[in-house]
């Protein structure tokens, strides 16, 4: 199955009344870049493109929000826009913002699941004049999750308080599969299949710790987890958890950016990292 195949996390969205304060945080701490986006940006609300380094083609996106409310969600490439709108709310989701048409660029609706965790539903466009420049991206996106480089998302994670209700949403919604894997401080972890041959990211169970929480984002590559993790802080995020090791090596550390979006880092095993 292809990774631009209908039930993939593709795309995710940083919603800010602050798009300035997003760049001026994630620029210097991942070497991203931004380019606004015209034709998504609307009643005055800046779309901003992100492009991680040395990439041609955004992975996500800042969008301004007027409601005073930070958030992020991740974005599920679909078929049928309309149609997993009606599937997702008999699932338990709630509509935020309804199936939309935005010019002839994409449909988009945006709802959140049943433990409130903010999703949004894409698909591709149907214009013929856009047809290139979406096959370029699409290519673009395929070669990244063969090989991402650092600053790029690579992987998503979920954590829940009700890893069952969670799993069975999933599932049913988009045909995802989850097996048992192994976490760094022995808390009950999942890795997610959403159709590719790896898995494509990672639930945590939460629902036996008194001080679980429930949050869907994505996770970036880092060269090295622990340097990055302490250089978000010095730019006024929080370290939510870690950095902690894995029994494979890998270092991950979950980050609150200085306006409370929930965002991961990690860093692969000394012996697969590339100079």
């Amino acid at each position: 199955m292809s990774f631009m195949s209908p039930g993939q996390v593709v795309w995710f969205e940083i919603c800010t009344t602050d798009p300035k304060a997003a760049t001026d945080f994630y620029g210097p701490l991942l070497g991203w870049n931004f380019e606004v986006d015209l034709d998504s940006s609307v009643d005055g609300r800046t779309y901003t493109r992100i492009i991680a380094p040395g990439a041609s083609w955004p992975m996500g996106a800042i969008q301004q929000g007027d409601t005073g409310g930070e958030s992020l969600n991740l974005s599920i490439l679909s078929a049928d826009v309309h149609a997993d709108v009606d599937k997702l709310t008999a699932l338990g989701a709630q509509v935020l913002v309804p199936a939309t048409a935005v010019g002839e660029v994409t449909v988009f609706a945006r709802l959140v699941d049943p433990r409130g965790n903010a999703l949004s539903l894409f698909s591709r466009g149907e214009s013929a004049k856009l047809a290139e420049r979406a096959r370029a991206t699409e290519e673009h996106m395929e070669q990244t999750v063969a090989a991402p480089q650092p600053g790029a998302m690579a992987r998503f994670e979920i954590g829940t308080t009700d890893a069952q209700a969670t799993r069975d949403f999933y599932a049913a919604a988009f045909g995802w599969r989850f097996e048992r894997g192994e976490s760094a401080d022995g808390t009950p972890y999942f890795d997610v299949f959403t159709g590719a041959q790896g898995p494509s990211g990672g639930l945590r169970d939460y629902s036996e710790s008194p001080e679980g929480v429930d949050y869907v984002m994505p996770c970036f590559l880092v060269s090295d987890a622990v340097t990055i993790s302490t250089a978000a802080e010095q730019a006024g995020a929080r370290v939510e958890y870690g950095p902690a090791t894995d029994p494979e090596g890998l270092v991950f550390s979950r980050v609150l950016d200085p306006r409370g979006t929930r965002f991961g880092l990690f860093s692969p095993p000394v012996r697969t990292r590339t100079p």
